[in-house]
C-alpha cells in the first residue's frame, strides 16, 4: 500500500494529513491501520521513530468519528497511556492534529501540572484522554473520571512502563476497564513480563512487527570514544565546538548529574538547558519549546527524553553516560536522523562502563565503531596467578552458606552474625 487512501481512514482524517506532513504510510502504519479500523486488538512491535503514534491515532480518530456519540460527564471514550510526560505531550499534539476540524475533544493529564485544573476539565467528559499511569490513578482515586465507558485503549511504549515499575498500576487500571473494548499495545521490545501483560490486556490480537528490536536507524552515524569519567565534560565540549549552531542532545544517567553538567556547560558559554525528573512540568515544557525553536542549542536530559521527543533538527546525540538498560541506547540515538535527515551519535565510555557497552553491542548484534581513546585490553592472567574474583563472589572452597546468606557452623546450624548499626542506603533515581 503506497498511500493512506486505501487504509480505511475517514475522509475528515485524510484531509488533515497533508498539513501535518503525512503523505506515505510507514510499514507499521500500513500493516496496523487496516486491522485497527476493523476493530481488532493489536500487538505492535516497532522501534522508536517508525510512526507508531499515527499507526494507532489515525484509525482511533476514524472510529470515534464513526461512533458519533458525545462523551457523558467524567467519561473517557478512548484512553492512551504513555510512560513519560514528554511522550504524552507528543501524542496529545499529534492526535489533536489528526482530529482537527472534528468535534473530538482531546485532553492530556500528567504529573507536575495542577490536578485541580485537570479535574475541572474532565467534568464534561473527553473523547481522547492521554495520560501517564500515575496521574491517571490520582484522578481515579479522586473520582474525577470513570473508565466504565472506555471502548478504546492504547498502551504506548509499554516496555518502558514496565521498566519504570508501572506493572501494578497497569493491572489496577485494567480492572476498571470494560471487557468489551478494543486494545492496542505497542512496544519496542518483548520481554517475558510484556507477554504476560499482553495476555491479560489483549483478546485474539493481530501481531505486527517491523524493524527488529535493537536495530538503529540507517542514517545515524555511530561511534564510541573511550575516556576517563573525569575527562568526559571537556571531551563533550570539544565535540560540540566542532558543530556550532547545530542542535545536540546529551544523555546523562541521573537527575543530579545532568543538572550539574548543564550548569558546567552554561559556565563555558554553551546555550544549554536541561530536563529531568526534578524539573516541574512547566519548566520541562518551556525548555523543550526553546530547544525545538533553536533558542537553546544543547539539551541535557535523562531517559525521560529517550522516547517521544520528536525534533527533526537534532543533528547530534551524545551518550555522556551509557544507559544501564541496553535497549535504551537505541531509543536515545533515535532522537536524531528523523524525518529522513542524517544524524550522528557518539557514546562516551569510561573504564567502568565497558560492560554496559558490550551489553549494548550484544543487544544490537553489531559493534559500535571506535572513533577515539584507547580500547581497553582484556587482562590475561599469568600462569600461577590467583584468579580475579568479581565483587561479592565467594572464593573457591568458601564455607557453605545457610538461608539468607548466613554462614553455617560445623554442626550445620546457622551462625548469628554480629549486629551492625543500621544505615539507610542512599540511592539516586535516574529520571
Amino acid at each position: 500500500m503506497e498511500n493512506f487512501d486505501n487504509l480505511g481512514l475517514s475522509k475528515q482524517v485524510l484531509e488533515n494529513l497533508p498539513a501535518i506532513g503525512l503523505t506515505k504510510p510507514t510499514p507499521i502504519q500500513a500493516e496496523a491501520i487496516p486491522h485497527i479500523v476493523k476493530g481488532r486488538d493489536l500487538l505492535g512491535l516497532a522501534q522508536t521513530g517508525t510512526g507508531k503514534t499515527a499507526a494507532f491515532g489515525l484509525p482511533m480518530v476514524t472510529r470515534l468519528i464513526e461512533y458519533g456519540k458525545r462523551p457523558t460527564p467524567k467519561s473517557v471514550r478512548a484512553l492512551i497511556l504513555a510512560p513519560t510526560r514528554e511522550l504524552a505531550t507528543q501524542i496529545s499534539d499529534n492526535v489533536t492534529a489528526y482530529a482537527d476540524g472534528t468535534p473530538i475533544r482531546v485532553f492530556r493529564v500528567v504529573g507536575g501540572a495542577s490536578i485541580n485544573v485537570q479535574v475541572e476539565k474532565l467534568k464534561r467528559g473527553v473523547d481522547v484522554l492521554i495520560a501517564t499511569p500515575g496521574r491517571l490513578m490520582d484522578l481515579l482515586d479522586r473520582g474525577a473520571l470513570t473508565l466504565a465507558d472506555t471502548k478504546y485503549l492504547v498502551l504506548d511504549e509499554a516496555d518502558q512502563m514496565l521498566d519504570i515499575g508501572f506493572i501494578h498500576t497497569l493491572r489496577q487500571i485494567a480492572r476498571l476497564l470494560p471487557r468489551d473494548r478494543q486494545t492496542l499495545l505497542f512496544s519496542a521490545t518483548m520481554p517475558k513480563l510484556m507477554e504476560e501483560l499482553a495476555d491479560s490486556y489483549l483478546t485474539d490480537p493481530v501481531r505486527v512487527a517491523v524493524n527488529p528490536p535493537g536495530k538503529a536507524a540507517e542514517k545515524i552515524t555511530q561511534g564510541v570514544h573511550f575516556v576517563n569519567q573525569g575527562d568526559k565534560a571537556k571531551l563533550l565540549a570539544d565535540y560540540m565546538a566542532k558543530h556550532p549552531g547545530e542542535l545536540a542532545l546529551v544523555f546523562g544517567r541521573t537527575k543530579h548529574g545532568s543538572e550539574k553538567l548543564m550548569k558546567l556547560l552554561d559556565s563555558w558559554g554553551f546555550s544549554v538547558g536541561a530536563i529531568h525528573g526534578n524539573k516541574s512540568q512547566g519548566q520541562r515544557e518551556r525548555t523543550l519549546a526553546q530547544f525545538r525553536a533553536g533558542e537553546i542549542k544543547v539539551l541535557v536530559a535523562t531517559d525521560v527524553a529517550a522516547r517521544g521527543l520528536d525534533i527533526p533538527d537534532v543533528r547530534h546525540v551524545y551518550n555522556y553516560d551509557l544507559p544501564n538498560v541496553p535497549e535504551n541506547y537505541v531509543h536515545r540515538i533515535g532522537r536524531t536522523a528523523r524525518a529522513g535527515k542524517d544524524g550522528s551519535a557518539v557514546a562516551f565510555c569510561s573504564p567502568l562502563e565497558v560492560g554496559d557497552l558490550r551489553a549494548i553491542e550484544k543487544a544490537m548484534k553489531a559493534p559500535i565503531p571506535v572513533i577515539g581513546g584507547e580500547v581497553p585490553v582484556a587482562q590475561t592472567p599469568q600462569p600461577g596467578a590467583r584468579p580475579q574474583r568479581k565483587p561479592g563472589q565467594k572464593p573457591s572452597g568458601a564455607p557453605k552458606q545457610g538461608g539468607y546468606g548466613k554462614p553455617m557452623a560445623a554442626d550445620g546450624t546457622r551462625k548469628r552474625p554480629a549486629k551492625r548499626p543500621s544505615r539507610r542506603p542512599r540511592s539516586e533515581q535516574a529520571a
